[in-house]
């Protein structure tokens, strides 16, 4: 192994940490830190994120991988795609100057924080300010490392997320989607008209018995709590390290419903990093290959397994139990029917699985809109509740339920949303892959086991990192590239026939 690639090792390994320690700031900002330590966290996550940068682009940093590259024939394949990640990594970051990444730390922090209150408040007027001064540093960013990567600014911001991903794919897939969806939806409450509507077991809920029993499906799905916990927060996720995942959600006394498959969906996410090959953990081959496979696994767990009719009979019992309950309403079948109820609806962490894609290609619209500068951020509640009432029937009643519903153009993410939806085809057809290779899956989730599941997505997911490009990764475990077929395939056979 040459010199330089044992130093771009170290290097990479110190960036690791920061990013890390990133991460943790970040997780205590959203769960426990007080108020008045936003200023200083605003700080402390710009140092951070300076010092990363200006590490990446050292011209020392880039003489390394001159060389390393020059010497590549001595490196393992392992070792060369780590090295074709971390050239990856430096064209991004190289793309930005200094000062601008400090300025988007910091607006970030400022407009999470004011976005907290504004939701809180259904204050839109008081987050648009905050919100403008961030897309315009949004946009210098995008249009830099346009300049570097050759697409467009909208891209780049993508290509942080999902390494690879173009808008021409992107679009092929939403446009097949958006060709069978509307009428889709329309037929399935058609059918879910003509049968008994679910009912949802009457409150209130204890938050305690709530986090009890998320705990303990946490455990079943695979967590282990000597490495990560659960916390709440504004907004459910999973972040920290793979040697330290934490998840969050958010409970509702009243509404057991979405609290639960919340903590499922995040730790989806965190089974993945857990999952992922120990000894490159400091290094970019041993990340995960960006946010299509991440929401793949959340999305795979929280909707193909834990909506199965096998695992929500299991759950029924288990549901009865923890809230000291009894009755009809909380039967296996009533509990499958309400959470595979389809209805068009405001909030898209509590929407359905068949309506879910169309709240994301509203966020998608809008926010390519903001970026290409064809939209300002005044006009954004105007263009939501006009795309919300075209796309899914419904109107906002305030700016709460609309465009201010999500964190993630607050913090500073855009270009993340495409990735949901793309997630939720690739965990079709991985799901449906794992399911021929293990016949006995729908079997154990029946018990409320998730072993053989776990195994296969260990073996043909997480272990698999950064290794190959997204497209590679996901005809390899399932044998075609992406598609929308097996989705379409998916929710015909569970909302029509089923």
């Amino acid at each position: 192994m040459s010199a330089a690639y044992t130093e771009l090792q170290d290097r990479f390994a110190r960036m690791s940490a920061i990013s890390g320690a990133q991460s943790m700031l970040s997780w205590d900002q959203a769960t426990m830190m007080p108020a008045g330590g936003a200023p200083v966290r605003s700080r402390q996550l710009a140092v951070l994120s300076v010092l990363q940068h200006d590490i990446l682009t050292a011209p020392e940093t880039g003489g390394l991988l001159d060389r390393a590259t020059a010497a590549a024939g001595e490196l393992t394949s392992m070792q060369r795609a780590n090295l074709n990640e971390m050239h990856r990594v430096r064209i991004h970051a190289c793309a930005v100057p200094a000062s601008l990444v400090e300025a988007l730390s910091h607006a970030s922090a400022k407009c999470e924080i004011t976005w907290r209150s504004a939701r809180a408040d259904n204050d839109f007027a008081a987050l648009s300010p905050k919100l403008t001064e961030l897309v315009s540093l949004v946009r210098e960013s995008a249009a830099a490392r346009a300049d570097a990567l050759g697409v467009t600014p909208y891209e780049a911001l993508v290509d942080l997320y999902d390494p690879g991903s173009r808008v021409a794919e992107i679009d092929r897939l939403f446009g097949e989607l958006q060709a069978f969806l509307p009428d889709l939806v329309l037929r399935i409450m058609d059918k879910q008209a003509s049968v008994t509507k679910p009912v949802l077991p009457t409150g209130p809920f204890p938050v305690k018995a709530q986090e009890q029993l998320a705990r303990a499906l946490m455990q079943r799905i695979g967590f282990d709590f000597t490495h990560g916990r659960l916390d709440t927060s504004h907004h459910p996720f999973s972040g920290g390290v793979p040697e330290d995942c934490r998840i969050t959600t958010r409970y509702d006394t009243q509404d057991f419903t979405s609290s639960l498959m919340a903590v499922i969906h995040e730790t989806g996410h965190a089974l993945y990093e857990r999952g992922l090959p120990l000894e490159w953990v400091d290094q970019p081959v041993g990340r995960a290959r960006g946010m299509t496979v991440h929401e793949s696994q959340s999305l795979l767990y929280e909707m193909q397994a834990a909506r199965s009719k096998e695992f929500l009979g299991w759950l029924s019992a288990e549901l009865r139990v923890s809230f000291e309950a009894s009755g009809p309403q909380w039967d296996g079948t009533n509990i499958t029917a309400l959470y595979r109820n389809v209805a068009p609806s405001l909030i898209r962490v509590d929407a359905d699985e068949v309506t879910y894609p169309l709240h994301i290609m509203l966020r998608y619209e809008l926010e390519r809109a903001l970026i290409d500068g064809s939209m300002k951020v005044s006009d954004l509640p105007a263009a939501w509740n006009e795309g919300m009432r075209q796309r899914l029937g419904v109107t906002p009643g305030d700016d709460a339920t609309g465009c201010l519903q999500d964190i993630h153009w607050p913090s500073g993410a855009f270009g993340y949303f495409p990735s949901y939806t793309l997630g939720a085809l690739t965990a079709a057809q991985m799901f449906r892959s794992a399911c021929i290779a293990e016949p006995d899956i729908l079997t154990e989730l029946a018990r409320g086991r998730f072993g053989r599941l776990n195994i296969w997505l260990r073996d043909n997911v997480h272990r698999k990192a950064s290794i190959c490009s997204t497209p590679e990764l996901i005809e390899q475990a399932t044998g075609q590239i992406l598609g929308t077929a097996t989705f379409r395939a998916h929710l015909e056979q569970r909302y029509l026939l089923d």
